[in-house]
């Protein structure tokens, strides 16, 4: 489980990292080739598409991170965390959940998303 923890932490520094090179390395290291990403506003294959989908969001919310919210439960290949997106040291404005689904060596080869809490559209 230990493990799995510390992958899940990596996955969300993942979605924090703004170097180009060091992301992709990350990328590289935490997902399975061909794996597959999808929430209710992407379904993304392979990746370079994650790749691409991770700077999308940099780009879409400047300044905000992710960060993991409690505790990392799995069972079998599945695990399910809560993460919450918002400016350091204030209330996050977006909490989602995510499912991702391991491979044997514990690489990542599919993330389901869910968003919890978005803002109301102005």
């Amino acid at each position: 489980m230990n493990n799995v923890q510390q992958q899940i932490e990596r996955y969300i520094a993942t979605w924090n990292e703004t170097d180009a090179t060091a992301r992709r390395a990350a990328i590289d290291e935490i997902f399975a080739e061909g794996a597959a990403y999808t929430d209710p506003l992407a379904a993304v294959e392979g990746r370079d598409a994650i790749d691409a989908l991770i700077a999308g969001a940099q780009g879409q919310f400047p300044g905000l991170v992710f960060r993991l919210l409690g505790p990392v439960d799995a069972h079998h290949d599945i695990v399910r965390f809560t993460w919450e997106l918002g400016p350091e040291g204030t209330e996050a404005p977006v909490v989602g959940f995510d499912v991702a689904v391991l491979d044997a060596d514990g690489r990542i080869v599919q993330v389901h998303g869910f968003l919890d809490k978005v803002p109301a559209a102005a």
